[in-house]
């Protein structure tokens, strides 16, 4: 590293931080180092602005750790329906939590009401809330049909979740195009095979 670099002050960015729950200029010095770290000099033109652009980025990309999405699903309809409910090819981005490097991919998620349904966005605003914040994609996959199962009040519920990693396609095995499926069934999903067959059916088209 060059002598010049190596007693730098931290420099957060004058921008105002935002009010959403982040330490901007924490996270700011943060990148700054990350950057003197690697060799670079974080006060040239196209990097002075960089850890203040980064920091937003990471307050979008983890907002979800400041959301209940559960809140999303109080607001359901009496219905008679009694046969699947299906959202496919849900789009989202989340955050690979060992490399902190992006997935992104689909999510399909069914359920069998009981006397109740739920506006189908609200699905859709569950996965992207769910998805905004550090993880892998199991365990996404199994926060999605939790929520699920347990405030709707469901007979059941099939989550899959499909989605390629930058951390395998970018660096390590760089198999670029390789898509990880992962699935959680819930209530009748699980317990009854013909069910299970019915809204894989569904979900595969």
């Amino acid at each position: 590293m060059p002598d010049h670099l190596e007693d730098l002050p931290a420099k957060p960015s004058r921008v105002a931080p935002v009010a959403d729950g982040v330490d901007h200029p924490r996270l700011q010095n943060a990148i700054r180092e990350l950057l003197l770290a690697v060799g670079e000099d974080p006060d040239r033109e196209g990097l002075r602005e960089t850890p203040a652009r980064v920091a937003r980025m990471y307050a979008e990309m983890f907002a979800g750790l400041r959301l209940d999405p559960a809140l999303r699903l109080r607001k359901f309809f009496t219905e008679k329906y009694d046969e699947i409910v299906l959202v496919r090819d849900i789009g989202f981005t989340s955050m690979c939590e060992h490399h902190l490097l992006p997935f992104s991919g689909k999510a399909h998620i069914g359920y069998l009401p009981d006397g109740r349904v739920v506006g189908l966005s609200k699905l859709a605003r569950v996965v992207e809330d769910v998805s905004r914040r550090p993880q892998v994609q199991e365990r996404m996959t199994e926060t999605i049909a939790e929520l699920l199962i347990s405030e709707l009040n469901v007979k059941g519920v099939a989550v899959v979740v499909e989605a390629e990693h930058s951390c395998m396609s970018m660096r390590g095995v760089k198999k670029a195009g390789a898509v990880c499926v992962t699935s959680s069934m819930k209530g009748i999903f699980r317990t009854n095979p013909s069910s299970r067959a019915e809204v894989m059916a569904l979900i595969r088209g």
